[in-house]
């Protein structure tokens, strides 16, 4: 991993030989306020990209070690994103979600439809705290 020390001016200054970067990025650890010891070069040309790597892999920065490899998307990025509503996860879906007239389990987009519509039956609006934190505008 990458050393304490290692900023993006740093990082960016060991990779710049292999070509255009468009970015660099060290994630940061919020419980030690420093990175987690691990960066991303995104470079111009996926050419230069595997320049660098064929390159710096093994290589040493700041007494440390570097492996480096094509990013790979992250195995499970619902997990970390909060881009989509809870409801859209399939197991939060059927243990929360309710069901139709017919008893019937509600689908994602019938959820939606009816969050949208407030027509959400009481016994669908999911546990008794989710029913004490309702508000009424």
């Amino acid at each position: 991993g990458l050393a304490d020390d290692v900023d993006l001016q740093l990082l960016k200054a060991a990779f710049i030989p292999f070509g255009d970067i468009l970015d660099v990025q060290i994630p940061l650890d919020p419980e030690s306020d420093g990175h987690r010891g691990f960066g991303f070069v995104e470079f111009e040309l996926v050419e230069d990209a595997s320049a660098a790597i064929d390159n710096m892999h093994e290589s040493e920065l700041l007494g440390r070690t570097l492996r480096v490899n094509h990013a790979r998307p992250m195995k499970n990025p619902q997990s970390f994103s909060h881009s989509r509503a809870v409801w859209d996860q399939d197991e939060w879906l059927r243990e929360h979600a309710g069901t139709d007239e017919q008893g019937k389990a509600l689908t994602t987009e019938e959820f939606t439809q009816r969050m949208r519509e407030g027509k959400l039956l009481e016994k669908d609006a999911g546990s008794s705290e989710a029913k004490k934190a309702k508000v009424d505008p």
